[in-house]
């Protein structure tokens, strides 16, 4: 479990302590860490996750620690019905449900867009009429698409190249239009390359560094695509965990901003390569 500093623990303990909130994704990589640091806050959180890239492992052991605080729907964002009873009393939700990989975007357009784009309208659907006072989208830095001048920041004019792409900054767009439209305060937190704890390595689609570590682990070489010199901005999770608990507890007004969650260094995948060999 990611540990929050206590200096920050203890800011952020008000704004949790005894909320309800709800996390999309919940069962997933990022979304699971967001639910140990949101009941470690305090917070009663119900979770709402239909599995397809995940599994409910995590949350059973926290549900028998504090049935209580957490509570587990297993179910799709694309059902409002389902979606409506875990946003119901939320006053903050977190959507981090999504298909998150380029490569299955391509495979499958119509789903990706169906989850990312249209899933993120029923999120807002139902925060809406649930009563939230805010949702935290968790959008990604694909939006800038082949961005040469680094580091990239929120100025730059989004360029999708890929179905996943497009998918995500349509969702940041109905964060707009909701909080223009309806007074729903959103804010969209671009991801970079989220690494850490708990993310999966099993998948044709898993990132590079679960990658890497499951190889070392198993005493094999490391693969590496082209020359290596492509490089990305590695994220610790426990960054973008703090990244949303930060943009829920806040008291400054927010209307749909876009917010970069990167650590702002381009690391050359050679360079990866040889830090983890280390």
């Amino acid at each position: 479990m990611i540990r929050l500093p206590s200096k920050i623990a203890g800011s952020l303990r008000s704004a949790y302590d005894n909320r309800r909130v709800c996390v999309t994704g919940g069962a997933g990589f990022i979304g699971g860490h967001l639910v140990d640091a949101l009941t470690s806050l305090g917070a009663s959180v119900t979770v709402i996750d239909d599995l397809s890239n995940s599994n409910a492992d995590h949350l059973s052991s926290l549900i028998e620690l504090d049935p209580d605080r957490v509570r587990f729907i297993h179910g799709s964002i694309l059902d409002p019905e389902a979606m409506e009873r875990a946003a119901e009393s939320a006053s903050i939700v977190f959507h981090l449900a999504a298909i998150c990989s380029v490569p299955r975007s391509v495979e499958d357009p119509a789903r990706a867009w169906a989850v990312n784009a249209t899933g993120v309208l029923r999120v807002l659907e139902a925060a809406r009429h649930g009563g939230a006072r805010r949702v935290v989208f968790s959008a990604s830095s694909s939006a800038y698409g082949n961005a040469t001048n680094m580091p990239v920041n929120e100025a730059v004019i989004p360029s999708p190249l890929s179905p996943y792409a497009a998918s995500k900054l349509a969702g940041e767009s109905l964060m707009t239009a909701y909080a223009e439209s309806y007074g729903l305060s959103t804010i969209s937190l671009r991801y970079f390359n989220i690494f850490g704890p708990r993310q999966p390595a099993g998948s044709p689609y898993s990132g590079v560094v679960p990658i890497f570590a499951s190889m070392l682990l198993a005493g094999e070489r490391l693969k590496i695509l082209g020359d290596g010199g492509q490089t990305r901005d590695f994220t610790y999770v426990g960054n973008a965990v703090l990244a949303n608990l930060l943009a829920g507890a806040t008291q400054e007004p927010l209307a749909g901003q876009v917010v970069n969650i990167g650590a702002g260094v381009q690391t050359p995948i050679l360079e990866l390569a040889r830090r983890m060999l280390e």
